[in-house]
Order: C-alpha cells, then sequence, then structure tokens
C-alpha cells in the first residue's frame, strides 16, 4: 500500500446518520484520529475483527489521499491527489460507554483492522465527487449510500479545517464521514465497496476474540 501518515476521521457528518444514532448536528467538524495500524487493504481477503467487545458496526465513507502540504487557500482539487472508499469499523458498544463517560473515542475506533481501505484511485475533482455515489453491500445487499454532494461539511471545508488546526501533509488521508445505514457485521459477512456502480473492493469478516 502507498505510504500513509496520518488517518484524520470525520464523525456525523451526514444528518441523516446523526439522526439514526440520536446525536445532535454538529456545529463544526469534529475529528478523531485513528493509528496507522489499523489500516487494511481490501483485497477479497478475510479480516479480523474482534468478538469480545460487543457489536461491531461499518461505517462506509470516501477517502481523501493528501498529496502536498496545505496552504491557506489551496482548493481541494490542488490539494488531493487521489481517492479511495473505505469502511471506519466501531466498536459500538465501546463507543456508547466512552462517550456516557466523557472520553475520548479511541478505544472504539483506533483498534487493528478498523481503517479497511480500497486501492487508491486518482482524485476526479471537487465537483465530480459531490454527484457521484458510493455504496455499500453486506452478503450482495445494499446497506449503505451516499455521496459527497450530502455532507453537512464538505471537502473543501474538512481539508480547511484539519489544515488550518491540525495540519496536512502528503501522505495524510481523511474518512470523510459516513451516510445512514450503519449496522453490525457478524462472522462471514461479505463486505463490497462500489464507486459510481463499480465495484472497488471486499472483504470477508472474521470474528476472533
Amino acid at each position: 500500500m502507498t505510504f500513509i501518515r496520518n488517518i484524520y476521521c470525520v464523525g456525523r457528518n451526514y444528518a441523516q446518520h446523526a439522526a439514526e444514532l440520536g446525536n445532535a448536528m454538529p456545529e463544526k467538524p469534529m475529528i478523531f484520529l485513528k493509528p496507522t495500524h489499523s489500516l487494511v487493504n481490501m483485497k477479497g481477503q478475510a479480516v479480523k475483527l474482534p468478538s469480545d467487545s460487543g457489536e461491531v458496526h461499518y461505517e462506509a465513507e470516501l477517502v481523501l489521499r493528501i498529496g502536498q502540504d496545505y496552504r491557506p487557500g489551496i482548493r481541494v482539487d490542488e490539494l488531493a491527489d487521489a481517492m479511495a472508499l473505505g469502511i471506519d469499523f466501531t466498536l459500538r458498544d465501546v463507543q456508547d460507554e466512552v462517550k456516557k463517560k466523557g472520553l475520548p473515542w479511541f478505544p472504539s475506533k483506533g483498534f487493528l483492522n478498523s481503517a479497511a481501505i480500497t486501492d487508491l484511485t486518482p482524485f476526479p475533482g471537487f465537483e465530480a465527487v459531490q454527484r457521484m455515489e458510493f455504496m455499500l453491500r453486506k452478503n450482495g445487499q445494499e446497506v449503505q449510500r451516499g455521496k459527497a454532494g450530502d455532507m453537512i461539511f464538505n471537502l473543501q471545508v474538512i481539508v480547511d479545517f484539519i489544515g488550518t488546526l491540525y495540519g496536512l501533509g502528503q501522505g495524510d488521508i481523511i474518512y470523510t464521514g459516513t451516510p445512514a445505514g450503519v449496522g453490525p457485521v457478524k462472522d462471514g459477512d461479505r463486505l463490497e465497496l462500489l464507486w459510481g456502480g463499480e465495484s472497488a473492493g471486499e472483504i470477508t469478516v472474521k470474528m476472533e476474540g
């Protein structure tokens, strides 16, 4: 896999997803991090996920790869050199507990193999991405469908927010949020991501304690 430096993630970036989990609409982007050890390329293989920490949920997302250092005023079309689709796996029961205690989300988001990603493809530009749909199928059935045009905070807002506060540079990637339809996985589930109706990558879930 191409070198990845930082993995930024945006939470609650689709209104219907926030609503389905009973969360308030954010007033600014909610950013969290995953370790690079969480990253796994979707090549059709079995991927191990924990079976001893409550439900594991899939969250399909558009992923941006940053091709140069951020500077104020740079357009996302210049900044991003590639994109992919990804799954932000979440330990939902663990997340509910840490949220109640006001603790960071890391225990629910940062575990091994929690950042699945398809192969990178050239970034087609802001306007093209706004219109094209991505989809997640579980065992052949569509469970999520979304497009960047439905985001609460668009791609330009996201890169400006992260770049200004935390920095962005070559090799960073951004999971940009998930649409409605998230749900649990079980052992043997086949997950396939599609972009513009074409398959982009798939994996089989292997639950292990």
